[in-house]
């Protein structure tokens, strides 16, 4: 068994007997950009710093002679040839690229759980090819020849080998496609995705403790977050303070309880704003971040959930010493594309 190496992060994949570089990278939690998996594309190419492989059969115009001779290769057909192989993944010159969206990819709805009074789960699976996405990223979801328009729901969870999306939606009683999902939409029934969108991603390199600040159906993308690093040893402490309203809003608290046992870096705390529970927080987040982080300085923070609480957690984190470079957030009327009004 080989062990790729991430550079600069440190961080170390095993990779079994006959696997490229790309098929163990994803097992181990990485969502390294790709497309033709043959070889075809170039766009998992990334810099060998040190070790040998076997390139396989590629393209020239995927892979230049040039690309070759500086130590670039293609990571999809790559496979260890050394005990250590060394890549470039997690600087400058190799942050996540995004991969270009899909439009109307067909998925049945699987599954469908009432999580919270107003929050529903939904899960869909591909019927042709998976919708390839970042974790943190979103998907428009409706149906405009029945005049149901598209709107943007964060995907909860990382990526998945069968290719299922998880969607969180909130009920908008003003909101025709919230509705639309609540009461029209079945277990059974075929929808139409596009994507996937959106910047609020992780960066593979980032080695600092980490702050999730989420609200109702904005744990969504936190979510795909966490799933992401954690799975890939994470060794940082995490800590995902989520607030709701009363404890019936509180959803998932079965999933935490198990990313609490089987990752003690990671801590979840719930804070409630209308009522009071023993061994709970009380309090919105901007007003109590201090009593549990007093300086957020050395810390990357994600915050996802409606506009106005995105903009009061972002400038009480500030206040708290967080960098605006180590600030990423995701308000539901953010995301924006031509043409397709976005929200949750």
């Amino acid at each position: 068994m080989s062990r790729i190496k991430l550079e600069p992060s440190g961080h170390e994949i095993a990779c079994e007997p006959g696997d490229t570089v790309l098929t163990a990278v994803e097992r181990a939690g990485y969502a390294l950009p790709n497309n033709c998996r043959a070889g075809a594309c170039g766009e998992c190419k990334v810099k060998v710093v040190r070790g040998e492989f076997d390139q396989g059969i590629v393209l020239d115009m995927a892979l230049s002679p040039e690309e070759r001779a500086q130590g670039y290769g293609l990571m999809c057909m790559a496979k260890p040839l050394s005990d250590e192989l060394v890549i470039e993944w997690g600087t400058d010159d190799a942050k996540p690229k995004l991969f270009p969206p899909r439009e109307n990819m067909l998925h049945v709805v699987t599954d469908k759980i009432a999580r919270t009074p107003r929050i529903t789960e939904f899960h869909l699976r591909p019927l042709g090819n998976a919708v390839r996405y970042w974790p943190g990223q979103y998907v428009t979801l409706g149906d405009t020849e029945a005049g149901i328009p598209k709107r943007c729901y964060s995907i909860a969870g990382a990526p998945r080998p069968e290719g299922e999306i998880v969607l969180h939606v909130t009920r908008d009683e003003h909101g025709a496609t919230s509705r639309w999902l609540h009461d029209q939409v079945q277990v059974g029934q075929t929808v139409k995705l596009s994507g996937a969108y959106g910047t609020f991603i992780g960066d593979p390199s980032v080695e600092t403790p980490v702050l999730c600040l989420a609200a109702g159906s904005g744990l969504a993308p936190i979510l795909s977050l966490l799933e992401a690093a954690l799975r890939r040893g994470f060794k940082q402490p995490v800590r995902l303070m989520f607030s709701a309203r009363s404890a019936e809003d509180i959803y998932d608290q079965g999933l935490m309880t198990y990313l609490q046992a089987k990752n003690r870096r990671f801590k979840f705390m719930p804070t409630l704003t209308r009522e009071k529970r023993d061994g709970m927080l009380s309090g919105r987040i901007p007003d109590i971040l201090s009593t549990q982080f007093p300086d957020l300085s050395g810390h990357s923070v994600f915050i996802a959930g409606t506009p106005d609480f995105v903009e009061s957690c972002k400038a009480a984190a500030r206040r708290l010493g967080a960098k605006d470079g180590m600030i990423h957030t995701e308000g539901y009327f953010q995301q924006q594309q031509s043409e397709t009004a976005c929200s949750q």
